[in-house]
């Protein structure tokens, strides 16, 4: 059995989904306590317990403490089952983080998958529906593997409501691990807001602010009208095309904070990037190490990854992964940020 503390590293819901989808793929019990310990609210929440219920159902686990407030979980795998499933949060939780938990282990199931998806679509704190589409999905295809996203819905918090759709399918030979040192050839640029029943002057404001901060034309700023059973929502997105990776970068709208502010934190993280030549952002980097760390595993053969910016969710999922596989995760700062190489134990 592999124990986990809740409390460790960034504290958070991270560390219960990456040792949800590892148990379920190495058969391993999993026993978690003070979860999400350093959180505001600490215990399960709505879309937590949405990913735990969506863990018991593809693997045939047994399960105790699942439950909302819940900080202890006893989770026993049985056998991953491809199909067909729909898993649904009555909230606007983050649906696409329940993707995340099951994803890994549908990816290196008996056969494909179509998952069906709701509840928050484009959270604050989660990856968003474009994110996985656009920056995500295209690099597990170049793993081998197939990823097909589509978004019937937006959902917005607080409302929720979204839907979205995921075809997975596992690789036919195996998953194959890549390296990833640059970003590659500068492709096309640009940012889209979305506005769902929030006034058209909100995303003209984000767009001339965040235009004007990163000195990008008109042509490359989008606005999106959003159906009003959408709403209320804003998502200020922008999209980074290159040769090798995609990267994407989101920020929200919330009651209280100023457009202009909207844009000129989204700018910042977007300059953070673009001033560096890593391969990944931050964000991208947290959720490619859990699959390239599949791929080592699998095909023995080590690669690596250039990021520049290496967060405490990012160490704390070295952690976890490094308990469950036999895998060697390091770090070191270097030129184009720091480089993270994952090699077999």
């Amino acid at each position: 059995m592999i124990e986990l503390d809740g409390s460790e590293g960034e504290g958070g819901g991270q560390i219960l989904r990456t040792g949800l989808a590892l148990s379920m793929i190495t058969g391993r019990p999993l026993r978690i306590h003070r979860i999400r310990a350093k959180r505001s609210k600490p215990g399960l929440m709505r879309q937590h317990l949405a990913c735990v219920n969506a863990a018991i159902d593809i693997s045939h686990a047994q399960c105790a403490g699942a439950a909302l407030g819940s900080q202890e979980l006893h989770f026993v795998p049985g056998v991953i089952r491809a199909g067909d499933y729909r898993f649904a949060i009555a909230s606007a939780g983050s649906c696409m983080l329940v993707l995340q938990t099951v994803l890994p282990a549908l990816l290196l199931a008996d056969g494909p998958s179509r998952v069906e998806l709701q509840g928050g679509t484009h959270n604050p704190l989660a990856p968003s529906f474009d994110f996985v589409a656009r920056a995500y999905a295209p690099l597990a295809r170049k793993l081998g593997a197939g990823l097909d996203l589509e978004l019937s819905r937006r959902g917005f918090y607080p409302a929720g409501g979204g839907a979205a759709t995921a075809c997975i399918t596992p690789a036919a030979g195996g998953l194959i691990p890549l390296d990833l040192a640059q970003r590659g050839q500068a492709g096309t640029h640009g940012a889209e807001c979305v506005v769902a029943g929030v006034p058209r002057s909100v995303a003209r404001r984000e767009l001339e602010a965040l235009g004007a901060a990163l000195d990008w034309s008109a042509d490359q700023l989008l606005i999106v009208d959003g159906r009003q059973n959408e709403g209320p929502g804003n998502a200020l997105t922008v999209t980074l095309e290159h040769s090798e990776v995609t990267e994407v970068f989101a920020a929200f709208g919330a009651k209280g904070i100023i457009a202009e502010t909207v844009a000129k934190t989204l700018a910042a993280e977007v300059r953070a990037y673009l001033d560096s030549d890593a391969a990944m952002g931050p964000h991208l980097a947290d959720q490619w190490l859990l699959l390239l760390a599949l791929a080592v595993w699998k095909s023995g053969a080590p690669a690596y990854f250039t990021c520049n910016e290496l967060t405490a969710h990012t160490l704390t999922n070295a952690s976890v992964i490094q308990r469950f596989l036999p895998v060697v995760i390091r770090n070191a700062p270097c030129s184009r940020g720091y480089r993270i190489d994952v090699a077999p134990a």
